[in-house]
């Protein structure tokens, strides 16, 4: 996984520092200008092992998440 910040320019994402590969699937999180995003190096260490499942399959689909939901009610 790649981290990378930058800025909206021309109405597109403009990434600082070595472009990502043509094609690559991007998140992009926002902070509006006086917002700050900051984590504690447990939950950052969380969020990046949950990306890692999700890139591995590890993941149930919205339709089985809702199944689930269903039998627990």
């Amino acid at each position: 996984m790649n981290v990378a910040f930058g800025r909206i320019v021309g109405g597109k994402v403009v990434l600082d520092g070595e472009p990502f590969a043509e094609g690559s699937v991007v998140t992009v999180f926002s902070r509006e200008a006086d917002e700050t995003f900051d984590v504690s190096p447990g939950k950052e260490r969380a969020l990046v092992d949950a990306i890692e499942q999700i890139e591995h399959g590890n993941f149930v689909s919205w339709e089985e998440l809702q199944e689930r939901l269903r039998r627990i009610e």
